[in-house]
């Protein structure tokens, strides 16, 4: 079990002092291998591509999260992070920290095309919690693309295929707003506030 369970860790990290304490009082064995945070291994970059950080435990070389619920918070609050918070400061902003927030979403939505791959959905075949979560932020893509000017398409055409889908889901579609319609809302915004 040693084997098919690894630990990336460093010894004064006060969260892997957590790991370390949890696997220990269940009685499991691990392999640990120690990161040099400044230089930090391919195997962590992989492992944990978003944050980069540690604790990773690694379970037949797939990172641990517990896996699917884990997996599709931590997912969720990727969307709530890079896509909300980033968006957040595009329509409000002022039109030099739009350019950079504009690339920051950029990158958000490819990683999350990245994460979709060719599946239907984020959980595979079954709509579920990740596509609930992002699917919202679909009806602000047009402003985006207005406010940036660029086209997510563009540059992340399976995402909008994704979306798409999702929007011939009848709960979606009689629940996410009217793209034009965000977009009218953040014209008439900006005018009041002298945004552009």
């Amino acid at each position: 079990m040693a084997e098919e369970l690894i630990l990336l860790d460093e010894w004064l990290s006060m969260f892997g002092m957590r790991a370390r304490i949890a696997l220990a009082e269940k009685g499991i064995k691990y392999g640990y291998k120690e990161e040099d945070l400044d230089n930090k291994s391919q195997l962590l970059l992989q492992m944990n591509p978003i944050h980069k950080k540690i604790p990773v435990l690694i379970h037949k070389g797939k990172p641990i999260y517990p896996y699917h619920k884990s997996q599709e918070k931590f997912w969720a609050d990727f969307v709530n992070k890079k896509i909300g918070d980033v968006g957040g400061r595009i329509w409000p902003g002022k039109r030099d920290e739009i350019e950079v927030a504009k690339k920051e979403l950029i990158e958000g939505l490819k990683e999350l095309e990245n994460v979709l791959g060719d599946k239907p959905y984020f959980g595979g075949h079954t709509f579920g919690f990740v596509d609930i979560a992002l699917i919202p932020f679909y009806s602000w893509f047009y402003t985006y693309e207005e406010l940036c000017n660029f086209k997510v398409e563009a540059e992340c055409d399976k995402l909008i295929a994704w979306a798409k889908r999702c929007k011939q889901r009848e709960s979606v579609c009689k629940s996410v707003a009217d793209e034009k319609e965000v977009y009218e809302y953040v014209v008439n915004y900006r005018k009041r506030f002298d945004l552009d």
